[in-house]
């Protein structure tokens, strides 16, 4: 028996994979899925204003209607008011729509547009944008100043700017070949991930006003980091097939293959065991939370509980979305296989 394995074995380092088993993480997050009542006239109006001067062909067009970034918003922030749902589609849309741009500058090109942008979030009122993603960024912010507390304010603008420098480290990695080792890795896509500056719109979006000590805590931050942690890793194995095919190295299970010398298939299980004990240690920190008084109390459970609808969300949306499976999400939900796209040449 043990001769045949070994000769299973040989021949498939021979033949190149050419299907992956993913995880089922749904099953063991737990969490309630939510959504929001204001979706539907959120992400109509969220459309328009990003197509609206921005001569996007049709089909990136198609490409943002099959995102359904609305549904992942609305998922992620199931209640807050229709203005607050607003400006976070808004964001959702810009990120996703820099991501695309991104993926085809270079470290230089990164470099710039994030400094068009942070110029205009310290100065909304004197800062002349110089790009569209600019303007837009603009746009959203100048909604969200009235509102939002001074620390949210710059936690958004702080986490932001950690992702430009780190976008601009990528984009030199990917124009270099670089594979990173894990722990470079890992710190590196804390910041791709862009999830900084979404755990700040939890705060715009519930209208809350946590003391910066509370938020800058050990164990908020943990809490953050696990589900950032979640979100970004999940997010690696359900973007890999698209990834693969452009030959793009900057995912986690490319890293593990790497590093760890193994298979495809042992580096997406790798890759899912640890994604589980990030939503373990979230659970454990939950259940952990010291007290701050009762008013601080109810406004740390709402913020937590943003971080959670967030690791439930996203979970469903990678499905929902056609960004990672096409047409085929639901079907992948179930069955957990994904064929895999040819390397594009």
């Amino acid at each position: 028996m043990q001769q045949q394995h070994h000769q299973i074995a040989s021949t498939s380092l021979y033949s190149p994979p050419t299907k992956i088993q993913i995880p089922d993480l749904v099953s063991h997050c737990d969490f309630p899925l939510k959504n929001n009542r204001h979706r539907k006239q959120a992400t109509v109006e969220c459309k328009q204003w990003l197509f609206r001067g921005g001569n996007l062909s049709q089909k990136k067009r198609d490409a943002f209607h099959g995102l359904k970034a609305g549904l992942l918003t609305a998922m992620c922030y199931p209640q807050a008011a229709y203005p607050q749902l607003r400006v976070c589609c808004d964001f959702m849309n810009w990120l996703f729509h820099l991501d695309n741009i991104s993926d085809d500058m270079n470290d230089r090109g990164t470099s710039k547009t994030g400094v068009d942008i942070m110029n205009v979030l310290w100065c909304p009122d004197t800062h002349v944008p110089t790009t569209r993603v600019g303007k837009m960024t603009r746009d959203f912010w100048k909604r969200i100043i009235p509102t939002a507390t001074p620390g949210m304010q710059q936690r958004f603008r702080e986490t932001l700017d950690f992702f430009f420098q780190a976008i601009t480290q990528q984009a030199k990695d990917r124009e270099a070949g670089v594979v990173p080792d894990l722990e470079s890795y890992i710190t590196v896509r804390r910041d791709t991930s862009s999830c900084k500056p979404c755990w700040a719109l939890i705060e715009y979006a519930n209208n809350l006003d946590i003391p910066d000590e509370v938020m800058e805590s050990d164990i908020i931050r943990n809490l953050g980091e696990a589900a950032n942690d979640l979100v970004t890793w999940s997010n690696d194995i359900f973007s890999y097939n698209v990834e693969q095919s452009k030959g793009d190295t900057h995912n986690m299970i490319v890293v593990v293959m790497k590093q760890e010398g193994l298979d495809l298939q042992s580096a997406v299980d790798f890759v899912g065991e640890l994604c589980q004990g990030s939503i373990d240690r979230f659970v454990h920190d939950r259940a952990n939370l010291p007290s701050w008084g009762p008013e601080i109390d109810r406004q740390v459970a709402i913020y937590v509980d943003g971080l959670a609808d967030w690791i439930v969300g996203s979970l469903h949306w990678s499905f929902e979305s056609e960004r990672y499976f096409g047409k085929t999400g639901l079907e992948i939900k179930k069955n957990r296989t994904v064929n895999l796209l040819p390397v594009r040449t």
